[in-house]
């Protein structure tokens, strides 16, 4: 008997785990499509794989100067602040001023750049988590609502080896999204809807009703977050491995209903 489980993807050790799409020129672990409407791409980008200090690291050019500027010119003399002659000269000082070792105390604004004392009897806010600054790109983006809403993305493991991977959150998330629903005024603007933009198995898992238990899954943790509805966008004409959002046939399956009838790119909807 295997052994099922669903887990959230919040952390690297998780995002290790995001299966590969099955076509190599894809990649779930580097895709922006969603959420850049303009540039988002779904192609394998190894360098956003490592993290994000190794890959920004590469930025510096050869030749800039101590400060990351301009080059240094090796014919000019030492770099000294020299006086402007335009400049107005400056006023003797006041013989009649007694010396200050330091700025002078502005009894009115001294005490208010203090920080406010901490009450001992106010109960202490809980650290929200957060994603490392060094972290890869794509957690990066999985990670922007972690602290209010929580996680973007799940991963189904069977027997703990990752065979399902299922990305979702709020449309203010996923700008394409947005504009794509624009094209549908017939659409109900409210209350919005939560979107589940990916939902994908590994080769040797398919047919084995995992992307099923997985979109349940999220659409129960959906209702459990206050969403009364939840979208997808599937492509009716692409192939099985060139598509993230799975086809019409497969989201009536789990529950949903289409909301927008169209030739290439169809809206189904699901009341939580």
């Amino acid at each position: 008997m295997s052994r099922f489980e669903i887990v959230d993807v919040g952390d690297e050790t998780r995002f290790g785990l995001v299966p590969p799409c099955a076509d190599p020129a894809f990649d779930h672990r580097t895709c922006d499509y969603w959420e850049d409407a303009d540039h988002g791409s779904k192609a394998s980008r190894p360098g956003w794989l490592r993290s994000g200090a190794g890959a920004a690291g590469s930025g510096s050019g050869s030749g800039a100067g101590p400060s990351g500027g301009a080059p240094s010119n090796p014919f000019a003399p030492p770099h000294a602040a020299s006086a402007n002659p335009f400049a107005p000269a400056r006023s003797a000082a006041n013989q009649f001023a007694t010396a200050s070792a330091g700025p002078v105390r502005n009894p009115f604004l001294d005490d208010l750049d203090d920080s406010p004392e901490e009450n001992p009897l106010a109960p202490k806010r809980p650290a929200r988590p957060t994603i490392a600054a060094e972290a890869p790109r794509k957690l990066q983006l999985l990670g922007r609502g972690l602290g209010v809403f929580g996680t973007y993305a799940k991963l189904l493991l069977v027997d703990d080896e990752p065979a399902g991977y299922c990305q979702f959150g709020p449309l203010s998330a996923y700008p394409r999204a947005l504009r794509l629903r624009e094209l549908y005024p017939q659409l109900p603007d409210a209350p919005l809807p939560a979107v589940i933009t990916c939902i994908a198995t590994t080769a040797a898992a398919r047919r084995s009703g995992h992307a099923l238990r997985l979109v349940a899954e999220v659409c129960g943790d959906l209702a459990g977050r206050g969403f009364a509805a939840v979208e997808a966008y599937p492509e009716t004409r692409a192939r099985e491995n060139d598509t993230p959002a799975a086809r019409p046939e497969f989201w009536l399956r789990a529950g949903f209903q289409l909301a927008v009838d169209d030739d290439r790119y169809p809206v189904v909807r699901r009341e939580l």
